[in-house]
């Protein structure tokens, strides 16, 4: 398979107890796709096959033993590694939903002016928050929290999608460097920081997984 094939859905973090379970950061809603077999891929290495023996949750988090890991020590090894799926596991989504991949390449723009901002470049999940990574003509990047209040429409066959960001966040990531180091932003207008793609989807509610 191609890396194209695949979507991220959570990642691997450190091993619980003695006998070989690792905690998963959970991105998707759809429990089954922990099942069977999941992919791992450590960083920007190439993703390879992991047969999962048994999958539970402790403290609301899933706690997944793959076959061929028997202690901590071999769990150890798995930690940080990205939990892929192929594309075609996902479950359809819901009708007022679209999965976070697809949200990917959409063209940007301000909802009150209608100008354009930019390319929808990436979909981050610092700390489990859906952030959008939007990247400007000139190569600048905006971090938009994806919550409801500041996501307009999405029109996936127009390929477009309307936000209304917060007052400063604009200012923030395009004013030169010498005038934005000249006011000091509002606190919650900064950037989270940067992290993987997701498979989970995007409501009008609120942001969610798949």
């Amino acid at each position: 398979m191609s890396d194209d094939s695949f979507i991220e859905i959570g990642l691997v973090g450190r091993p619980h107890g003695l006998r070989g379970e690792v905690g998963v950061d959970f991105w998707a809603e759809s429990p089954d796709l922990l099942r069977g077999t999941l992919w791992l891929r450590p960083g920007r290495g190439a993703p390879r096959p992991h047969t999962v023996a048994a999958v539970r949750r402790h403290q609301g988090r899933p706690l997944v033993l793959f076959e061929g890991i028997a202690d901590r020590s071999a769990a150890e090894t798995l930690r940080g590694m990205h939990v892929l799926v192929p594309k075609d596991r996902l479950p359809e989504p819901a009708e007022d939903e679209v999965y976070l991949h697809e949200l990917l390449g959409l063209r940007v723009l301000l909802h009150d002016t209608g100008a354009a901002l930019g390319t929808l470049d990436d979909v981050q999940m610092p700390g489990g928050q859906e952030v959008w990574s939007i990247r400007t003509a000139d190569g600048k990047e905006v971090l938009l929290p994806a919550v409801e209040e500041f996501v307009a429409s999405i029109d996936l066959d127009a390929r477009e999608v309307r936000i209304t960001p917060p007052p400063g966040l604009m200012e923030l990531y395009l004013e030169a460097p010498e005038k934005s180091a000249a006011r000091k932003p509002d606190a919650d207008a900064t950037g989270p920081d940067e992290a993987g793609e997701s498979a989970g989807t995007w409501n009008p509610a609120g942001s969610g997984g798949a």
